[in-house]
């Protein structure tokens, strides 16, 4: 791409994309350093997918990379321009300032970002003197002369440039009139915006607030963060930055980052949109930011958190009868804000702390009727109370629960089918290998049924052998597949004949489901959980019982 095609491409990006003005930046780093994250690792079909969610989220810039540092990074660069058109953000490349005693114009890395194509280039300058000597081995005024060579050049070539000035704040605490000298080096070399790094993550939120605000005063530059989450402060102090006047906050999807992780994008961008009152993202991007937090979850390979603010499945989640009770009043008494304005859902934990209130909230997040039958309530209030004293647990199987509800309301069972015994053996062969079988025995209205059938473990076995059964009278449940299995044994003072309890997730291809068992061993949990499983699969497909 030529100097004349970058600048046309950059200047379309500003004014078809941008559904923002230019004067707050929200500047992902996820492809670049959430990349560097431990278990993750991005072909470019992943990064490329990434790319596009963070577009359709309504980020302003998506640094994809070191173009020329990896073969996959410039592959990146080459693939995005020809297979994305970005809507909202533009492409940024990474690199660092030209090496000490050469020329910008000369250095093959920096010859590399531009022949990205990207519109945008982020450089990363050393602002920490004793990095400046230790690791570049040079003068503390060569490397400004870096800077401004880097910057220059880069700037007359037609790119938009920003400045990462690594480990500010310990070098500012070393050496503040030096880690000042690089923000004004790369600020007056034509840097639109200098980023003051926490790169090692050691500080609080007060600290930032004060550098931030005497660096803004002292140099004039147009300031913003980046922050690493080593102690567990990075999102707030992102917002500390912003209160000192940072206008360019740095972030990662999930807070991906090298070793703990960086300052989480989707807790800073709501907390900007929604307790700051800024506008940072397109009109309606927020609602669906809970969706792009998963999906890139998924991409990644790793489970998304389900306690992470905003966007985790427990962030609305409420167990205390007490605060059940004040929700159904108005769900704002416990709530900081509307879940939905996140594309997030309040949820109702069932346990042996419900009282009334979370019942009937559960019920109707449901979708089962309870008729203001305050005498059902209070049985399902018991009963679930019994059973979590039994080892049962609702909050993670809404199946088994709903299934207990409807028996309460319905007086009774779906009966699609009537277990007689079951029977599952373990045998040992003489080579040492196991041979799994079981043997169901049930029945389907008025028809008696024997199936036996072999898997790889007992619980393997039961699955295969009441599949078959069933899938006789009831073809949909082909499609049923479990696809989680976990088993927790209980405390308790018997030692093996402690409770142990299972919980099954189920899909049918469009939808999943969770259901719980629990009895003295984990073949009768397991084949209790599986009971459910297939009940409530069958109620879920609207199947009706045979009369």
């Amino acid at each position: 791409m030529t100097t004349n095609e970058a600048n046309e491409a950059a200047e379309e990006s500003l004014r078809d994309g941008l559904r923002v003005d230019d004067s707050f930046h929200v500047f992902d780093t996820t492809l670049r350093d959430g990349a560097q994250r431990e278990g993750i690792n991005l072909t470019v079909a992943d990064k490329l997918t990434i790319a596009r969610h963070l577009d359709e989220f309504g980020v302003g810039f998506i640094e994809g990379g070191w173009p020329g540092a990896n073969p996959r990074d410039t592959e990146f660069f080459a693939r995005a321009r020809q297979e994305i058109s970005f809507r909202n953000a533009q492409l940024v490349a990474f690199g660092a300032t030209r090496r000490a005693g050469g020329r910008a114009a000369e250095d093959p890395q920096v010859r590399a970002l531009l022949e990205s194509g990207a519109p945008v280039i982020t450089l990363v300058a050393k602002s920490h003197d004793r990095h400046v000597e230790l690791a570049l081995r040079t003068t503390l005024d060569e490397n400004l002369e870096m800077v401004r060579d880097t910057v220059a050049h880069l700037r007359e070539q037609g790119r938009r440039v920003f400045v990462d000035c690594e480990h500010f704040f310990d070098g500012y605490r070393a050496n503040p009139e030096y880690a000042k000298a690089v923000v004004r080096a790369a600020s007056e070399s034509g840097a639109d915006v200098v980023i003051l790094c926490d790169t090692n993550g050691g500080m609080l939120p007060a600290q930032i607030q004060a550098v931030v605000a005497t660096v803004l005063a002292d140099t004039g530059a147009r300031l913003g963060i980046h922050a690493q989450d080593d102690t567990g402060c990075a999102v707030a102090n992102t917002l500390a930055a912003v209160d000192a006047g940072a206008t360019h906050v740095q972030c990662t999807a999930n807070g991906y980052g090298e070793r703990v992780g960086n300052a989480n994008l989707f807790p800073v961008v709501a907390a900007l949109e929604l307790k700051y009152g800024k506008r940072v993202l397109p009109k309606g991007a927020l609602a669906e930011m809970t969706r792009i937090s998963h999906a890139i979850a998924e991409v990644v390979n790793l489970a998304p958190s389900t306690h992470q603010p905003y966007v985790g499945v427990s962030a609305f989640a409420h167990k205390a009868g007490l605060h059940a009770s004040a929700i159904k009043v108005d769900p704002d008494l416990y709530q900081h804000i509307d879940p939905g304005l996140v594309g997030n859902r309040i949820r109702m934990l069932v346990s042996d702390m419900a009282g009334r209130a979370s019942i009937e909230l559960k019920g109707k997040e449901l979708g089962v009727d309870l008729g203001n039958d305050r005498d059902v309530v209070a049985r399902v209030v018991e009963r679930v109370k019994a059973r979590e004293l039994q080892g049962y647990t609702y909050e993670a199987a809404d199946a088994s629960f709903e299934l207990l509800l409807r028996d309460e309301v319905e007086g009774g069972p779906r009966d699609y089918f009537r277990i007689e015994s079951y029977r599952a053996i373990i045998e040992t062969l003489k080579d040492g290998t196991h041979a799994n079988g079981a043997t169901v025995k049930f029945w389907v209205g008025a028809e008696r049924i024997i199936v036996s059938a072999e898997g790889n473990g007992p619980v393997n076995a039961l699955d295969s052998a009441l599949l078959e059964g069933l899938e006789r009278f009831y073809p949909q449940v082909a499609k049923f597949e479990l696809v989680d299995y976990k088993v927790r044994t209980l405390e308790g003072k018997h030692g093996t004949a402690s409770t142990t309890r299972v919980l099954i997730t189920t899909t049918d291809g469009t939808g999943e489901w969770t259901t719980v068992g629990a009895g003295p061993n984990v073949i009768e949990a397991s084949w209790e959980a599986l009971q459910d499983a297939y009940t409530y699969g069958l109620l879920r497909a609207g199947t009706q019982p045979p009369r």
